[in-house]
């Protein structure tokens, strides 16, 4: 029986067989590319990820969430040796990275409280927030001003500053900065960047308000 689905896969493009070994096949990424190119929020924000990423520098990321945690749909690199492509489609946990702080603040508070209890808060530094309370205030504090910090709280020595894209009231995704932190300073994240992102967002919702 499995023999026979590993047949039908593999006539339809989903697996390979090589050196005696089933593998994915292309036709998955096939699959993928359409489906990022069905998210509103990536055929209208990939040209405000592109500018940002001319404009400062940093690497820019565009993530949405689904079931409680968020993925990498589009970004760039900008003066870092990152490759990108080893992100993109990548699952988070939302809590310690500054666009998931930003779509968690503009959930509501039960479905916050349901992500916690389904995925937990584990840590990535020394830095995570891995308190409920203590995660629920900066959320608070996040909401009212509009924008998240991530510093150092997924990797050390890299700081972020995330806002939400939100669409026709709803929390869609998030577009971030981030950099090594020497050069992403507080008040860069909260000076000239945050600006820039929300210029970006500004763009991204007249796109949204023509579509």
């Amino acid at each position: 029986t499995v023999h026979g689905h590993l047949t039908t896969l593999c006539d339809r493009g989903f697996a390979i067989k090589r050196a005696g070994e089933y593998e994915l096949g292309l036709r998955f990424f096939e699959y993928g590319q359409y489906t990022r190119r069905q998210l509103e929020i990536v055929r209208s924000g990939a040209f405000a990820v592109d500018e940002l990423e001319a404009q400062t520098g940093e690497m820019v990321w565009l993530l949405t969430h689904q079931n409680g945690k968020g993925i990498y749909v589009y970004g760039r690199a900008g003066d870092n040796d990152i490759d990108v492509n080893t992100i993109l489609g990548t699952w988070i946990h939302m809590h310690y990275n500054s666009g998931g702080k930003a779509i968690l603040a503009h959930l509501p508070t039960s479905e916050v409280e349901s992500i916690i209890d389904t995925h937990g808060l584990p840590a990535r530094t020394a830095q995570t927030i891995t308190d409920r309370e203590r995660l629920l205030a900066e959320l608070d504090r996040i909401e009212a001003q509009g924008y998240a910090l991530n510093r150092s709280e997924d990797l050390a020595g890299i700081h972020a500053v995330g806002v939400p894209l939100i669409v026709d009231g709803e929390v869609r995704g998030a577009l971030s900065v981030a950099g090594p932190a020497h050069r992403m300073s507080r008040d860069r994240c909260e000076g000239p960047i945050l600006d820039q992102l929300r210029a970006a967002t500004d763009e991204i919702d007249l796109t949204l308000a023509y579509r």
